[in-house]
């Protein structure tokens, strides 16, 4: 009861805003789409945030009684603005299958020299502080036994000249990888992307490409500078329960996908007589070869699986031309909760990621759907579900879409929007890969804003969300990031802040310091923008030379 008293009560909030024109007047707006922005207001983007983060929801996680609450709150929402549903059969939930994998927590993994039989030519890696492992297999125990061979950087990249597994066979072994790509060099100032991480770089490719080479199991080294997030990042992601979508019959998968600290790491090859940083250092070299380290490492990765869904939610603006569209997403599924101490904070509320994005999505669609006239294309909103257990809800959209996937002219994907402040700036990751950007470029002058550059392309946020799966399919998809040029240095200190001790924390909640002022402004940009990507009369594309032109020229 209590939750349904809390919707309600959200619900009447929305139409109470006490401040209805904060949205800023644009200089230069005499190209602006002809939206109601003042209906982009802070009250409405608070109270759709509020509701998302709170505890009542447990944290989102995927196929919970949160993650359902969450998606149905967000169906509502969309009714009540007159969208249609685009889901299955007419709802509007599209199901996306999902196996749930519970990891129990005594899971250790032992390592022992091949050249000794001592005591001391053993040793032993705790679950959560020095390792974290999980299976891309089903079965209820996975054993492991394994020599390990150390990669490199675990890449095959041909049109670099690159392949960390040459002369090697790693079937049925266990491969030790760094995560991130190898430097650029003087000689090379642009390899492998210079300072921006490729997908090379992304620990997802790293098991990937491990499987396909036939490895057993990959174990990824953990640094803050090469993840570009702590410890406790990995910690708390890939620990307890993890979620896939089923593997096809006829794909590779890993028995052992793990993840080791630097300490752990260091103890495994000083176990073979390896200095882990003289590998390091050559494996930086192109043709560098693979080093077996003499060791071998063993573990029984003991789970419970269950296969359940977890839905996308899809809402539909019809446009001027039904048979085109651009796509909005937006992830709402967060973390869950964690087993803890009795006291201490156990749920992992996501109130940035990604309560805020939903809110914005939710915001857009109040404008589009009040707008005066219809748009140049259909336009859907799609809530996405599982994209922290691996963009799961956006792989299955981009697989299953409701419309073949070459008729969505456009994705603008909102995550982790700005909600410290006014910035002179905002960051459209990807928008120079496509002609996107040059409408963005148009928006951002009839705004007076500045489209600023990812200040942090060596953390690879393109990879991370949930237009990634619509551009490997050849969407031209853009993701949101806010601006790093701040009006006030104390918002921009908070913002710097977040990153370093609330990401993917349970102290990501909604806090009384937050600023959506700038929030409103940039939503605005938003809906903005993609009125003016479902008007072009011609089809937007990937420029010639960048990677994701393929699926629609071959």
């Amino acid at each position: 009861m209590f939750v349904v008293f809390f919707l309600l009560s959200s619900l009447a909030l929305m139409g109470q805003s006490s401040n209805p024109g904060q949205t800023p007047a644009a200089p230069g707006s005499s190209g602006r789409a002809p939206l109601p922005y003042d209906m982009i207001r802070e009250d409405d983007l608070l109270a759709h945030t509020t509701f998302l983060a709170d505890d009542a929801l447990e944290g989102r996680a995927p196929a919970t009684r949160g993650g359902d609450l969450a998606a149905r709150y967000i169906a509502t929402q969309l009714a009540l603005l007159g969208l249609e549903p685009g889901g299955d059969k007419g709802s509007w939930f599209q199901d996306v299958p999902i196996v749930e994998s519970t990891i129990q927590p005594d899971f250790t993994l032992r390592a022992r020299s091949l050249a000794g039989g001592a005591a001391a030519d053993e040793a032993r890696f705790a679950y959560g502080s020095e390792v974290v492992a999980f299976s891309g297999r089903t079965e209820p125990t996975i054993d492991v036994d394994g020599e390990v061979v150390f990669v490199g950087f675990g890449i095959v990249a041909p049109e670099y000249q690159w392949n960390d597994y040459a002369g090697v066979d790693v079937k049925g072994k266990v491969v030790l990888v760094m995560v991130n790509d190898p430097p650029a060099t003087a000689d090379e100032p642009d390899l492998f992307g210079g300072k921006a991480l490729t997908y090379y770089g992304r620990w997802n490719y790293k098991y990937e490409e491990a499987a396909r080479q036939g490895a057993a199991g990959a174990v990824l080294i953990h640094t803050d500078e090469s993840a570009t997030y702590p410890w406790q990042v990995v910690e708390s992601s890939w620990t307890g329960t993890q979620y896939a979508i089923e593997p096809a019959p006829e794909t590779p998968t890993l028995a052992l996908q793990a993840w080791v600290t630097d300490g752990a790491a260091r103890k495994l090859a000083e176990l073979g007589g390896q200095d882990l940083d003289a590998l390091r250092t050559a494996s930086t070299e192109r043709g560098a070869k693979p080093t077996p380290l003499g060791v071998r490492v063993d573990g029984s990765i003991t789970q419970k699986v269950t296969r359940k869904q977890s839905p996308n939610v899809i809402g539909v603006l019809a446009g001027e031309r039904e048979t085109e569209a651009i796509v909005y997403t937006s992830h709402y599924d967060h973390l869950g909760r964690r087993d803890e101490a009795a006291g201490e904070d156990t749920i992992y509320n996501g109130a940035v990621d990604n309560a805020s994005g939903v809110a914005a999505l939710l915001e857009v669609a109040d404008v589009f759907a009040h707008a005066d006239a219809r748009p140049g294309r259909s336009v859907y909103f799609v809530a996405t579900a599982a994209e922290e257990s691996g963009l799961l809800g956006s792989e299955y959209f981009a697989a299953k879409p409701p419309i073949p996937l070459e008729r969505f002219a456009a994705n603008i994907n909102l995550d982790a929007m700005n909600v410290y402040g006014p910035t002179r700036d905002l960051v459209l990751l990807g928008a120079e890969r496509s002609t996107l950007g040059d409408v963005a470029a148009d928006v951002a002058r009839d705004w007076d804003r500045v489209l600023g550059e990812d200040a942090h392309p060596e953390r690879g946020y393109f990879f991370r969300s949930d237009h990634f799966p619509l551009a490997k399919a050849g969407v031209p998809a853009l993701s949101y990031e806010d601006g790093s040029d701040f009006e006030s240095a104390a918002a921009q200190g908070r913002a710097e802040r977040y990153n370093e001790t609330d990401y993917h924390q349970p102290s990501d909640e909604v806090t009384s310091d937050w600023d959506l002022s700038g929030m409103v402004q940039d939503v605005s940009f938003l809906a903005d923008l993609g009125w003016r990507l479902a008007s072009l009369p011609t089809m937007p594309t990937y420029r010639a030379d960048d990677p994701f032109a393929g699926p629609r020229t071959r």
